[in-house]
């Protein structure tokens, strides 16, 4: 006989939690701001695009500029910046399921109207589109094109309802066009280098972003939403993404063999691990935090990221002593 895959007892524990429950120290409509663009979130963005322009810079071998770390800092906080507008656009088109999954939102809550969410998240679009051109054109190429993903995510044709396509539709933006637009600021973003790292990225979250569907399974079903959790349960949905999890860091050493990767890159491939316990805590059926709006493994899942970004950098910046010691 096969295994019942408890989803609704397992969801029906997530949705009775209520993150957030810790003093608040500001007044409630400004908090309802900060809550609307989700600051944890924005931690990611910030810190790979940071790592991926420090190592573009490295790579290049070309002078140092003096005020190096301006631009750093300047096209990483555009980045978060542009993550926070989708944030605050995403709340505004989902008002409705998260009444449902996530009612201790400023939106449903009322705090925020959806008006006012749009119109904030539009200023930010522009805010960062503004800021991007003026570092470089090819960066604000990849921060409109960002742009793009993100608002056709939660407006019409909202590719968020449609299964599969909302995996990768969200990917991309993320992993490829977040690896292309850091890497511009300094070097060609059409190299072999930042289109392997941002493909391997990209696949990693078309696995990854599963978690994110685990909270709102029911409210997206009620919606109109179509996810893998939603469709074929947690368990299933968390087999599914299993391959995209696992096939970057498998591919790492692959790639080193047939020499479309450097051999100080290798390390990168025990970030397997971490992959293995997003399953893991997939699985067995992962309880949402207290205070971080999802399940752990949604958490652990950018912290990898996180750790591929800055793994990359550190690599990058030691390539030459790592060869070193690698082909001993």
């Amino acid at each position: 006989m096969a295994q019942k895959d408890n989803s609704d007892e397992y969801f029906g524990k997530l949705t009775m939690k209520q993150p957030y429950r810790k003093k608040r120290f500001f007044a409630e409509h400004i908090r309802g701001y900060i809550d609307l663009l989700r600051p944890f979130t924005l931690m990611a963005p910030f810190i790979v695009s940071m790592s991926i322009m420090v190592a573009s810079l490295i790579y290049s071998n070309s002078p140092i500029p003096k005020n190096w770390w301006q631009t750093v800092a300047n096209a990483s906080f555009t980045v978060a910046i542009v993550n926070a507008a989708s944030n605050a656009l995403n709340q505004a088109a989902d008002e409705e399921g998260d009444k449902i999954s996530k009612p201790y939102r400023p939106v449903p809550r009322g705090i925020i109207g959806v008006d006012e969410a749009q119109s904030l998240a539009y200023l930010l679009y522009l805010f960062a589109l503004l800021r991007a051109v003026i570092i470089n054109q090819w960066f604000g190429f990849f921060i409109f094109l960002i742009m793009i993903f993100t608002v056709f995510y939660s407006l019409p044709p909202r590719t968020k309802r449609f299964l599969f396509i909302n995996q990768i539709w969200i990917a991309i933006p993320r992993g490829m066009l977040g690896i292309l637009a850091g890497w511009s600021v300094f070097g060609n973003p059409w190299e072999p280098l930042p289109l392997l790292v941002g493909g391997l990225a990209t696949i990693f979250l078309v696995g990854g972003m599963t978690t994110k569907d685990i909270v709102d399974e029911k409210a997206d079903r009620l919606v109109g939403v179509s996810t893998l959790v939603n469709v074929f349960g947690i368990r299933r949905a968390a087999i599914l993404s299993f391959p995209f999890l696992i096939a970057p860091f498998v591919l790492i050493p692959l790639l080193i063999d047939a020499g479309w990767l450097e051999i100080y890159l290798w390390p990168l491939s025990l970030l397997m691990l971490g992959s293995l316990f997003i399953f893991y805590l997939m699985f067995r059926g992962d309880q949402e935090s207290e205070t971080l709006e999802n399940i752990h493994a949604w958490s652990v899942m950018y912290s990898v990221y996180i750790f591929y970004a800055l793994g990359f950098a550190f690599l990058t910046i030691f390539s030459e002593e790592l060869s070193s010691f690698l082909l001993i």
